[in-house]
């Protein structure tokens, strides 16, 4: 499996790419093209396109979780969808796949919408849909978790705004993963990790059938955490033994800092590529 940041807080030095608060990831597993979340806006394809990668022929996309800065490039995919049909260029449909309550509006009192932009009957034209709270295969060694159980007292998160409909704040039930079924172990692939990272791979773990965790890539969602979840956090972490540790978007310096006490924390940057 090939992966390459195609949107992070971070650009490198002497990289000329753009960066936004965000996240996306092209990733390449034998014939299969994914794109895992498209940030917040048009730039993770401009950073694509730099990169020669061509994301009109995708076989799937993939959603961590409703919010913004994961979803709302999608538009950008549509227009180029759009536009090859109306001028009669090649393109592929790919494969959307996310938890069932992607679609579910989500709002903050005083901010508003903070969820996607498109609901299901208007995305519906221009992606295949596979909604799902339980594990999906895109390819044999890939999986998408679905709903994460959340197990760990530590990662009790904090809520983020309202879905519609609901009455109790919002969770984010719809956050979920990738993992990577290397030779040597696997690979937990995540947006924010609003499930909490540790509920995450003990899930994956659960899911594959296998202990290893080789890295860890993505958001940790860990800004400003208490030092409870820190603590926890940290100790968990220390016992996977990981090779790499590519903590990014949604994790703070000073949670950088402590995580390199106990893990080889690379750095992350727009233009990363990392094979596994």
């Amino acid at each position: 499996m090939k992966l390459t940041v195609l949107v992070n807080n971070n650009t490198y030095i002497d990289r000329y790419f753009l960066g936004e608060p965000a996240l996306s990831f092209f990733i390449e597993d034998e014939t299969k093209r994914i794109l895992f979340d498209c940030g917040y806006s048009n730039i993770f394809f401009e950073n694509a396109r730099k990169m020669g990668i061509n994301l009109r022929f995708l076989d799937y996309l993939v959603l961590s979780h409703c919010h913004l800065d994961h979803t709302w490039g999608m538009e950008t995919l549509i227009r180029e969808y759009t536009e090859a049909r109306l001028e009669k260029q090649n393109f592929q449909k790919p494969l959307l796949i996310a938890h069932p309550k992607i679609f579910v509006s989500t709002y903050i009192n005083g901010i508003g919408e903070i969820g996607i932009l498109l609901s299901e009957n208007k995305i519906q034209p221009h992606f295949s849909l596979q909604l799902s709270k339980d594990p999906v295969t895109p390819t044999e060694n890939l999986i998408f978790l679905g709903e994460i159980p959340r197990q760990f007292p530590f990662e009790t998160m904090s809520p983020i705004g309202r879905k519609v409909g609901e009455k109790e704040d919002d969770l984010v039930p719809d956050d979920t993963a990738l993992a990577y079924q290397s030779e040597k172990g696997l690979v937990i692939i995540t947006g924010c990790s609003h499930a909490g990272i540790c509920n995450i791979t003990e899930y994956a773990k659960k899911v594959c059938n296998d202990d290893r965790i080789v890295a860890i890539i993505g958001g940790l969602h860990l800004l400003d955490p208490s030092k409870e979840q820190l603590a926890g956090t940290l100790e968990y972490i220390k016992e996977l033994d990981l090779n790499a540790l590519y903590a990014c978007h949604c994790t703070d310096f000073t949670s950088k800092c402590a995580l390199a006490k106990v893990a080889p924390v690379m750095e992350v940057g727009v233009g990363l590529c990392v094979e596994f």
